[in-house]
């Protein structure tokens, strides 16, 4: 997959793109047919305008003069076996409304467009919209927003659009702003069935890593307490154009219907969590007790370690989602414990 092919045609892109190598694809093999459409079957048709096509891609890029923003964190996915992963891993129909988030030039936003009901496709960059209204233009089924993900109210969207019905998120996106935009749509409880990504391969398994192991920590307990995460694919640098410099993965995030684990205080849980992985040298413990966002005495820390049956010298990365709920709700009941003798006069105020 994404075997090397230097195209002579790339000398004429910006510094920062000259290093781009591509598959050879055909472009008639990167779209859907007719009868495919409204299904998560996506096979070939002979449509030749699919930008999966890398010298399509270079040839869009050069007519517009684009140079790549890096303030942006822009890598244009052009492997169309890659492309069809995604589409098939969201399991998108034509009952689906699709919020891209990061289209780029509209290579993912074409397959979208074929297989989706409606696609929505939210782009920061100015300068790739007159880009998106070419590259787009056949498909009636596509809104471009010329904004910032960060300052779109999704919920407000989601209504907007798709009658308050949830959608499915699917989006190449920047890697440093990766964790803002997943926890911002899991946190504010956006009606979301699905959110399938292109993240850095380390933050993917970050998010699927299971307690014990060296990439288990905060955000992974986080994107399991709202979803169930699924490495779909591993994608190497020479899939995109610039490459980066690290390794990607396309990740689907399942939202639960309900989180796996029940818990008194959900702000408390996170606190708690955050707490555990501030410093991960420390044991848990000493990690609660260091926290500025707690205000239990190191007693109660450790008395409600003892009660959820750890040894006192164990470590946040050793406790699984489960446990830190436990943990949560014995915390919570020793506040409120001490709040009610409080109240009665039993302790000093």
């Amino acid at each position: 997959m994404c075997s090397a092919r230097p195209d002579a045609r790339a000398d004429a892109m910006p510094t920062d793109a000259h290093s781009m190598n591509a598959a050879p694809t055909d472009a008639r093999a990167d779209a859907m047919p007719t009868e495919a459409r409204g299904t998560n079957a996506v096979t070939p048709d002979a449509r030749a305008d699919m930008l999966s096509d890398p010298q399509k891609t270079i040839e869009v890029l050069q007519r517009h003069r684009f140079v790549f923003q890096k303030k942006f964190g822009q890598n244009f996915l052009i492997d169309g076996h890659v492309l069809r992963k995604i589409i098939v891993a969201a399991d998108i129909t034509k009952e689906d409304m699709v919020l891209e988030i990061g289209p780029g030039i509209g290579t993912m936003t074409q397959y979208l467009a074929e297989a989706a009901g409606r696609v929505t496709a939210v782009e920061i960059d100015k300068m790739l919209i007159p880009i998106l209204q070419e590259t787009l233009a056949p498909y009636e089924n596509v809104e471009i927003l010329n904004a910032d993900i960060l300052k779109v109210d999704i919920a407000a969207l989601v209504r907007e659009k798709n009658g308050g019905r949830p959608i499915k998120v699917v989006a190449n996106l920047p890697y440093y702003i990766t964790t803002p935009i997943i926890m911002g749509l899991l946190e504010k409880r956006v009606p979301v069935h699905s959110i399938t990504v292109m993240v850095q391969k380390e933050v993917a398994e970050r998010m699927q890593a299971q307690p014990g192991s060296k990439d288990y920590g905060a955000l992974s307990l986080a994107v399991q307490y709202y979803c169930e995460p699924y490495i779909a694919a591993n994608v190497p640098p020479n899939c995109f154009i610039p490459r980066p410099k690290v390794g990607s993965a396309v990740i689907r995030l399942t939202s639960h219907e309900e989180p796996p684990v029940k818990v008194q205080d959900e702000k408390l849980l996170f606190r708690i969590i955050r707490a555990s992985f501030n410093q991960r040298r420390k044991t848990l413990a000493n990690g609660l007790n260091n926290s500025p966002e707690l205000s239990f005495s190191k007693e109660e820390i450790g008395e409600a370690i003892r009660e959820l049956g750890m040894p006192a010298g164990v470590r946040g990365e050793a406790l699984t989602l489960e446990q830190f709920a436990r943990l949560s709700d014995l915390l919570s009941q020793k506040a409120e414990s001490e709040q009610t003798d409080r109240e009665k006069g039993d302790l000093p105020s």
